[in-house]
């Protein structure tokens, strides 16, 4: 379900966290479904508990999560957010860093071009991860 990268620069709270909401967003997980457990997602992740733990609790002060002790995470039904004009910035600003990593790390402008149109289209179409 997901993956985590332990030397990545992303701590491992966080790419759990944007796993789990890109299966969100997705609708890959519906709403009432459970999430595994904090412990066995742990185990599974190879990640101390409290790593599971925290980004659980980022997807709950998100709205995705309910969090009930001893009944884990289920996944709520979650309205969307009206963007303010900071959201909109901070994505661009973002996008733009992301984008300039990319180059820096030798990934050709034509290849982005191309996954950028990609992305694009599945946001369009409802479908983006």
């Amino acid at each position: 379900m997901l993956q985590i990268d332990l030397g990545s620069a992303t701590p491992a709270y966080g790419q759990i966290a944007n796993g789990l909401r890109a299966l969100l967003v997705a609708r890959d997980l519906e709403p009432g479904e459970q999430l595994p457990t904090v412990r066995q997602l742990a185990v599974d992740l190879g990640v101390h508990h409290n790593t599971v733990a925290e980004a659980y609790r980022q997807l709950a002060s998100e709205g995705w999560l309910d969090l009930k002790r001893g009944r884990g995470a289920t996944v709520l039904e979650r309205p969307s957010p009206f963007p303010g004009p900071a959201a909109r910035a901070q994505f661009t600003r973002r996008l733009e860093e992301l984008l300039a990593k990319a180059i820096t790390d030798g990934i050709s402008r034509g290849d982005l071009a191309a996954d950028l149109r990609r992305c694009a289209a599945e946001v369009r179409e409802g479908v983006a991860r």
